[in-house]
């Protein structure tokens, strides 16, 4: 049976107005908590006197730990709930955060780092589960695009604390900030109620554990390996850009590290123009040939991009790159949400997406590889081709679901 509990209104009621507010907060501390790793590689190898390989297992080890937790907490919302186990998610991550701050080697700080991951793995999904769930279904995208548009308001925040308080204090005192998103989980929890929908579940205790239904049959099961490559793809170029491009600036153009500020800046504009403007796309015109689009416009930009030799062009042009690489993240909430029933959905948007950002963390390694061989240019030029692989997957395995009512 399909229940659209908003029944198509167009005025937004303060329900879904709070449940969007919280998921976008959850998404930007997500964020703030992922970049600045990201933004203080130079400082941190320095500490520590690591190599790109320590680096790159450094993010390895965030992903897994993010892979582990979606699923394990994806699981937990269907069970018992969006709101409840979505405030859990932050505790841990940003309590492990603060942790790292206090780190005496590599060692323990791979270890908070991991554990850290764990809770960013569980936040994503259960967020958009909790926005796909409350609004109507021709807005559905727009929404979650605005929950996706909190990463990058992350992004910006952990640029300036890296800049104005890790360069001044130290990356220590940065990573002590990632604590402050423990406050925000007493506002999420308080009137916060769960979304009708999977009420009605729980109360014909029909909330059971549902993963199988994520390979019920050849066609779930295609659209599960479609979807699967289509994150992997999009948080493997996700990382390997906003987490190294940094790097490269700094090293291989030999400027000062806080440079690399306005390239953050310039590109994470782009990204958000290019998630408000995807959800709209998917919402007017469909999701797979926005995708299919997308990707393909990444594909070609990314090639070209990395083989420009001039800082300024960089820099002006990473906000087009940002425009397509990560607009794409204003669909997946409901993308992946439309394809599966109420009681398996925050464990499909979990599992899924946290297995393509863990592949995505196995590629950093290969990525420090590379840059170790050659250069961090030459490895982030050959994120075109994994592209062209995802748009593969959304002509033949991923089926449309615009105006999808939810199950």
């Amino acid at each position: 049976m399909n229940i659209d509990v908003t029944k198509q209104n167009e005025q937004i009621t303060p329900y879904q107005k709070r449940t969007l507010f919280a998921s976008t907060v959850g998404y930007a501390l997500d964020g703030l908590d992922m970049m600045i790793l990201g933004v203080c590689f130079s400082l941190i190898a320095t500490s520590f006197n690591l190599t790109k390989a320590d680096l790159g297992t450094l993010t390895s080890a965030t992903l897994l730990g993010a892979v582990l937790g979606g699923i394990f907490f994806g699981i937990l919302a269907d069970k018992y709930g969006r709101v409840r186990v979505f405030s859990w998610t932050i505790l841990i991550f940003s309590l492990f955060t603060g942790f790292c701050a206090i780190s005496p080697n590599y060692e323990c700080f791979l270890i908070f780092r991991f554990l850290s991951g764990l809770g960013l793995g569980g936040e994503f999904g259960i967020g958009m589960t909790l926005v796909s769930e409350s609004w109507p279904k021709h807005k559905r995208s727009r929404a979650t695009s605005i929950v996706a548009l909190g990463f990058q308001v992350g992004i910006i925040l952990a640029a300036l604390t890296v800049n104005f308080i890790g360069e001044v204090h130290g990356w220590r005192w940065a990573f002590a900030m990632g604590v402050l998103p423990a406050l925000f989980v007493a506002w999420t929890r308080k009137g916060l109620k769960e979304p009708e929908i999977w009420q009605n579940l729980k109360d014909q205790n029909q909330n059971n554990i549902a993963i199988s239904k994520l390979f019920k049959n050849p066609r779930i099961t295609a659209t599960t390996i479609g979807l699967t490559i289509a994150c992997a793809v999009q948080n493997f170029g996700f990382y390997g850009i906003m987490v190294w491009m940094p790097n490269m600036i700094a090293s291989e153009y030999h400027l000062p590290f806080k440079n690399t500020m306005f390239w953050t800046i310039s590109t994470t504009i782009g990204m958000s123009l290019g998630i408000l403007i995807f959800g709209w796309l998917c919402d007017k015109f469909g999701r797979r040939p926005s995708y299919i689009v997308f990707l393909l416009v990444s594909a070609v930009s990314i090639w070209f991009y990395f083989q420009q030799k001039e800082v300024a062009i960089l820099i002006i042009f990473g906000s087009v790159i940002g425009f397509f690489v990560n607009g794409m993240m204003g669909g997946y909430g409901a993308l992946l949400a439309e394809h599966y029933s109420t009681d398996a959905r925050s464990s499909a948007e979990n599992i899924i997406f946290n297995v393509g950002r863990g592949i995505a963390g196995i590629s950093q390694v290969l990525i420090a590889y590379l840059a170790t061989i050659y250069s961090i240019s030459y490895a982030l030029a050959l994120l075109s081709g994994a592209y062209l692989l995802s748009a593969a997957a959304f002509i033949f395995l991923i089926p449309e679901t615009k105006g999808k009512a939810l199950e």
